[in-house]
């Protein structure tokens, strides 16, 4: 990728965070009647509503709350909680940490999941064990995550009792602890996540298997799994990439489900508790993270995907 095509992409992943930004302060600031009586519910007088806009600043001009409102989240001010008065963003980082666990994981044995199994059904797709594992793979992408989550708990923490069925415990508390809590969750999420990366590898694995060169590679002698293994990784990583960085959107989507599942403290829940006690200005800065977490990630994934593809390379070198 060449600085002035980084330039470039940069500059619109820079657009993209400003725009993401206002779409979300207008749409808690700019509802349909007054955000004080939102937040203070229908049965407030007149006085307390003027009170509540008059301390949160509600009756100044709108761009003028966005650009202030801005700039103190480009400082690390997110301003301060309506329920309590506490700092947004001491709120926010420490559920963030958790969430970030979660879904990170979740990826992680989502793909140990999904490579062997799509690689499996490509490779046998014409015999009975290849429909097998693709018919797993479909059962699989059929099941949400929460229904996955609650089979978990019956099966390994109600009736077997291996693992907990719910909670969180801090990483430097207790490793194990830590550990135990997050299998089932994890797991909730990989299996979902699992089965739908492993149609994706069985495409790119059929595609592989289909070019010119590996049929010469198979020519001079080596095995079909050596063959892919020795020059066809790198193509299906390339075919992965781009559905890894969309599918980042759906865990955190699912993440805030599976939380709920086993009672995890995380962005997840404290957004949805935000939600319900109508604070917006807490409900602002967590869809902001989360909003600017996934652009900035479809950003890396995109550079990374420019930097090893080496078609994307020579287009970009001709340009």
């Amino acid at each position: 990728m060449s600085f002035r095509d980084f330039g470039r992409r940069l500059l619109g992943l820079v657009v993209s965070l400003l725009v993401a930004s206002l779409l979300i302060f207008l749409a808690t600031n700019a509802l349909p009647g007054s955000v004080a009586s939102v937040v203070l519910g229908t049965q407030a007088s007149p006085g307390e509503v003027a009170a509540l806009e008059e301390r949160l600043g509600l009756n100044r001009p709108l761009l003028l709350r966005y650009v202030e409102w801005l700039l103190g989240v480009l400082t690390g001010d997110f301003g301060t909680t309506m329920i309590g008065g506490r700092d947004v963003l001491g709120e926010i980082l420490p559920k963030l940490g958790v969430s970030a666990w979660l879904v990170a994981l979740g990826m992680i044995f989502a793909l140990v999941i999904a490579v062997p199994l799509g690689s499996f059904a490509a490779l046998r797709r014409r015999h009975a064990s290849g429909f097998a594992a693709s018919a797993i793979s479909q059962i699989g992408l059929s099941i949400p995550a929460f229904w996955a989550g609650m089979w978990l708990v019956i099966v390994f923490a109600v009736n077997l009792r291996w693992l907990p069925a719910g909670g969180y415990v801090p990483l430097s508390r207790d490793p194990a602890g830590w550990a135990s809590h997050l299998v089932l969750p994890v797991m909730s999420l990989a299996l979902v996540q699992g089965s739908l990366l492993a149609r994706y590898v069985r495409s790119a694995v059929i595609e592989v298997t289909s070019e010119d060169w590996f049929r010469t590679a198979r020519a001079v002698g080596w095995s079909r799994l050596g063959a892919l293994r020795r020059h066809g990784v790198r193509n299906i990583a390339i075919s992965l990439l781009t559905v890894i960085g969309l599918q980042v959107a759906t865990l955190l989507v699912g993440a805030i489900i599976i939380e709920q599942v086993f009672a995890i403290q995380g962005l997840g829940s404290r957004l949805l508790l935000a939600v319900s006690q109508r604070d917006l200005v807490l409900v602002q800065g967590i869809v902001l993270i989360l909003v600017w977490t996934v652009l900035v990630i479809n950003f890396i994934v995109d550079a990374v995907y420019q930097a090893v593809d080496p078609r994307l390379k020579e287009a970009s070198t001709v340009t």
